[in-house]
Parts: C-alpha cells; structure tokens; sequence
C-alpha cells in the first residue's frame, strides 16, 4: 500500500512488526487482570490494543520521518526508511533488552488428529482464519469505502486526486497507520506460533515480506498475498525435503529469479517511465 502511494519502500515496516509483539508481550499480563488467559476473548483484545499502538506509531514515523522528505529524491527516502528501521530496533534493544523474552500464552493450544504426516495444532488454524479475515478486511477498505477510493485515486493520480478535493496528508497518514495495524496483528500471530520475541525479529520478516511483495508484483495487494503463499509453501517444502538450512536462502533466491525473469512481478505490470 505505501509503494503504491508513495513509490518508495517502508523498512521499518518490519520493525513495527517487532512493537506488535512487543506491545502484546506488555498487554496480555494487563488483560490477564480482567479476562482468563489464555483464551479467544483475551487473545483478540491483545490484538486489537497492539493494532491501535501500532496504528499511532505508524502515523507518527509518517508525519515526522517520511512527510518532511516527500518531495525529495526516492533515495534519499529509502535512506530514511533505513535509518527509521535501525532506529527502531535499536531504540527496542534499549527499552526491551536485548535478551529474547517468552511471549505469553494468550489462546489455547490443542493438537488437531493427524492428516496423513501433517502435524497441525490450534494456533495454526487461528492464524490462518485471523489471516484471511484481516484480508478480507484490507479487501473491503480498499475497494468498497470511500477512503479506499481516495487511496486508489492517489496511487493513479496524486495531481488530479488533490484537484478533486482529496486530502493527501490525511490519505497517507491513514494508509501507514493501516499498514501498521496489520503489521501488529501479524507480530502478534507470529509470537503465538513462535513465542520467543526480542528486538530484531522484525529483520527477517521485514525482508522477506518484501521479497513477497516484489514476486507477486510490488504495489499490487492480492500479488503480494500470493508471493507469500508462494515463498512460504516453497520454505517448507525446503525444509521437508532438503535442509531447514536453505529455508531463509531460498526467499532471496527467488527474488533474485523473479528480477531476471519478470521484475514487474507476477501479478505486476510494466510501467512507462519518461525520461
């Protein structure tokens, strides 16, 4: 959504990623206080709290990092990007520590009978159907509500979008503090599959929900989906059958394929660029 608006990559979009988890590392004892943990209730308020503090952080790093450089050179944006992820993680170290922490249980586990060798548990399943309501979710902002439109309308046309009375800076402030909703819901379903958290484990997501972005055609919300459908089955088949070694390289591998085969992605398009 952000390159689609603004034709720059968000970096820290993964360290955003770490403040979900980390937000609902500090909520769930809070929650614990009012609704029994672990179960559904308490699992879904920590969520939806760690969504609206990262919501806020994400409309912060925009309007201080981001919106001061809009009109500079994309470089110098990515740059920036950069340094707002470094200082994220850093700045986490600090707060945090740096020592991994155990991310408490906020729903219950059970184990699901066998599917052939498939081992499956109820935190899996969780995920998945959390997963594909937040899409559906994004979907319907997107293409159904009028601040979906204006969204639309900015990443065709940002002239003609404020000609037609759009309010840009409200547009983008609303598109970062939606990324980072989504990306605090997503730290939070990865705590509860892989409960131990520590300020950069943002850093390997961050990248390879990139990755995932630019195989499905970066810009485009359902290529990106299907990038990550696609590097996911692709690690785990890497880890079944060859080597848990190679899982992380072969994401970058991939990318590496897909910018010498067709570098506007899967699902992308070409685009005319004058000179």
């Amino acid at each position: 959504m952000v390159y689609g608006i603004l034709r720059f990559i968000n970096f820290a979009h993964g360290d955003v990623f770490m403040l979900g988890a980390f937000a609902g590392f500090y909520l769930a004892p809070k929650i614990a206080t009012v609704l029994p943990t672990p179960s559904i209730g308490a699992g879904l308020v920590v969520m939806g709290l760690s969504m609206v503090i990262c919501a806020a952080a994400g409309v912060v790093i925009e309007r201080f990092a981001y919106r001061p450089l809009r009109r500079s050179p994309k470089l110098t944006m990515l740059i920036t990007a950069i340094g707002v992820s470094l200082f994220l993680e850093y700045t986490g170290q600090f707060v945090f520590g740096a020592a991994p922490k155990s991310f408490p249980a906020l729903i219950p586990v059970y184990s699901l009978p066998h599917l052939g060798g498939l081992n499956i548990n109820s935190n899996q399943i969780v995920v998945l159907g959390v997963t594909l309501l937040l899409l559906l979710a994004l979907r319907f902002i997107v293409q159904k509500t009028k601040i979906g439109m204006a969204m639309r309308a900015l990443s065709f046309n940002p002239e003609a979008a404020a000609l037609m009375g759009v309010n840009l800076d409200a547009v983008i402030s609303f598109t970062f503090a939606l990324g980072s909703a989504l990306a605090a819901a997503a730290g939070i379903l990865f705590a509860v599959n892989y409960p131990a958290i520590d300020p950069l484990m943002g850093i390997l997501p961050g990248l390879k929900a990139f990755v995932a972005a630019v195989l499905g055609g970066i810009g485009n919300l359902p290529g990106a989906v299907l990038g990550a459908l696609i590097i996911g089955s692709t690690e785990t088949f890497v880890s079944g059958y060859i080597s848990s070694t190679y899982r992380d390289a072969i994401a970058f591998a991939i990318l590496i394929l897909i910018l010498l085969i067709k570098p506007s992605g899967l699902l992308g398009k070409k685009e005319v660029e004058k000179v």
